[in-house]
This record gives C-alpha cells, structure tokens and sequence, in this order.
C-alpha cells in the first residue's frame, strides 16, 4: 500500500458473522519518536482475526508508520463503511496544532513544522467513524500527548471524544521528554488478553491493561466510553452542534451531525431534501474545522445530491452549494489535492456556471497554470 509499511489483510474465526479490524501504529522518525508505536504490531498480528472482532471471520488492514494522512483517510474511510462490528487499535502520539489548538495524530514524516499536512487530525477520525450506526465501533488507543495536547486534557477531559457512536477505550500517557520512547504496553496488554484465549468484555479488558500499564506511567489519563443518547427528533440540534464546532470540538460536533444524517436517511431516504441537507451541515463544520479539502467534497456532493433532486442549474440552493464548493478549493495549500478535486469542480462548474462572471475560466486557468 502507497504510503504505508507492512500492510496486510488478513482472515480468521471466531464466533458468528463479520468483521473488521484496523491496526493502526505510527509516529515520527529520529528524535521526534516519543513512543515506540510499531513494536505492538507482532503481539496484536499474532492475535486470530476473529478475536479481535469477535465475529467468525474477519479482515484485518494494518499500516506501520504510514506516510500520508490521506492514506489513513481513505483505509479508514474504506473501513467505516463495512458491514459487521469495527475495531480501531491505536498506537502513537498526539501532537497539538497550535493554530486551530486541534489534537493530531502524528504520522512517520510529521515534524512541528508540518503537523498539519503531514499528520492526521483527530477529528477526521471521528468524522469517518460517525457513519457507523451505535455500538458497532471500538476504538483501543494507546497514546503519547505532547505538552500541549497534555495540559489541554487537564482543562478540556472531552478533547479526544469521537462523538456518541463509537466506544472508545485508551491510555494517554504524557510523552518523555528525553531518554527512550514510551512503551505501548496498555496495548500490548490487550494483545496479551486477546491470545491468552480469554474472551471478556472490552470494559473488562480495559481494567485489565490499564492497571497493568499503571506500574509504568502512574500519571496517564483513562478514556472509557460515555455513549450519548439517540437523536430526539423534535429537538433542533443545529444550536448545540455549532457551539460544540465554535469550542474547537469539532470531532463531536462532526459525530452529533453525522447521527442527525443518519436518521435523516433512515426516516426519508438518500435522495431526500433532509439528507442533504445535513449533508451540507457536515460540509460546513469542515470548513469550521480548517479542511477545505473535506468541505470541498462535500459541497460537491450536496451539489450533485440537488440536482438529482431535480433542481435546476440555476437554483440558487445548487449555485450556493457549488459556490462553496469553489471557495473551499480555493483555500487548498495541497497541489495533488487540489487537481483531484479541480476535475469533478470543473465538471459541475460547467453545467452550474453561477452568478460569479468569470468563476469557471478562473478556475479552468488555476487548473491549466
């Protein structure tokens, strides 16, 4: 796999059903290492597929020390959307972006410098994993926090939350600041269980490995889950979600809106007014979020969601909708992004032209410059 080392699928048996499994290890090159993420992978390899899902057969995606968020987005993407419980184990190293003040999970070529396209931000995991109904999504992550992402969790206990659905179990440990790398042994401890034969419950799994892991980071923050109650209907949750993206949270805010989509497509369909429009919601709290390139998309796919409706071209929800779409692409610093998502815009430009004179031409000229 591009990007990634040692990646590999892999089958197994367990109980009933399907799953999958994303094992996921990584963290910066040289000195920057602060915990020594890769050296779980052996221990949670040797664990049956079927265990770790708890289901009869499963796949298994690992990625050692990947290179690009993106290709972390798009197994994890790939992931979210199978059927069957989804487990996500974790191992590495939060680092805070101190411009938007958002956690990321920094990958093999992050440095300070680059954090913010060269690591992967919390919140986009959060955003994948939303889609998932309730209860079939865990997360086990074993985490070191650099000073900024540590004193944040003492003020803020919510910042690494993934929103009402997935269940999510950790160990975040503050990250050393000389000698050698963290240990992940609150994973390792995990992976132990897991071959040990046992066969209990995640909650108990976590004590298990988090008193384990206690001897050797006393001090380390646990994260348990707190799923939250479904959607109430009546209730109008845009207040709420957008206070939520104004505080920075904008792993929850993505969460609560992807479960509003959800029971916008249960109650009226995919091709419905209400499912686009929370569609349009999510673009937008991307755009809150600092990631044109997501708001882009889905503008694109609001836009295109429209016209299937049978709006025309010149409905001023679709010319808004591409409009947006336009002005997030514009805020791409990512060349090899911004030709992706160039050819589907020049594509809907040409038949939603706007009321912008010169919007296509300008954008045909950036694409050809």
């Amino acid at each position: 796999m591009t990007g990634a080392r040692g990646t590999d699928t892999r089958t197994g048996t367990g109980t009933t059903g399907t799953g999958t499994a994303v094992l996921l290890a990584a963290a910066p090159a040289g000195r920057g290492r602060a915990m020594d993420a890769a050296a779980v992978l052996p221990a949670l390899a040797a664990v049956p597929p079927g265990v770790l899902t708890g289901t009869a057969t499963a796949t298994v995606v690992e990625l050692a020390d990947p290179l690009d968020p993106q290709t972390v987005l798009t197994r994890l993407r790939a992931a979210a959307t199978t059927p069957g419980p989804l487990l996500v184990c974790l191992a590495g190293q939060l680092h805070l972006d101190r411009r938007q003040r958002l956690p990321h999970l920094a990958l093999a070529r992050t440095t300070p410098a680059t954090l913010r396209y060269t690591a992967l931000p919390w919140h986009w995991l959060a955003g994948e994993l939303a889609v998932r109904a309730p209860g079939t999504t865990t997360v086990v992550a074993d985490l070191a926090a650099d000073p900024d992402v540590w004193e944040r969790l003492t003020t803020a206990p919510d910042l690494l939350s993934l929103g009402p659905g997935p269940l999510l179990y950790g160990r975040v440990a503050p990250a050393p600041r000389r000698g050698e790398p963290l240990a992940p042994a609150y994973l390792r401890s995990w992976a132990e269980l897991w071959r040990s034969g046992a066969r209990l419950p995640y909650a108990t799994l976590h004590a298990e490995a988090a008193a384990h892991a206690a001897s050797a980071v006393p001090e380390a923050v646990l994260l348990a889950p707190a799923p939250a109650p479904a959607p109430v209907v009546d209730q109008d949750p845009h207040p709420a979600i957008l206070a939520a993206a104004m505080a920075g949270r904008h792993g929850e805010a993505a969460s609560v809106a992807a479960a509003w989509e959800r029971e916008a497509l249960r109650r009226h369909g995919p091709r419905s007014a209400q499912a686009v429009h929370w569609t349009e919601v999510r673009a937008d709290l991307a755009r809150l979020a600092g990631e044109p390139a997501r708001s882009c998309e889905l503008w694109l796919a609001a836009a295109e969601a429209r016209l299937a409706l049978g709006q025309r071209t010149d409905d001023p929800e679709v010319e808004a909708a591409v409009d947006r779409a336009h002005h997030q692409w514009e805020q791409l610093g990512d060349p090899a992004r911004a030709r992706a998502l160039g050819a589907p815009l020049i594509a809907l430009r040409q038949r939603v032209p706007g009321r912008q004179p010169g919007a296509l031409a300008a954008l045909t000229r950036r694409m050809t410059g």
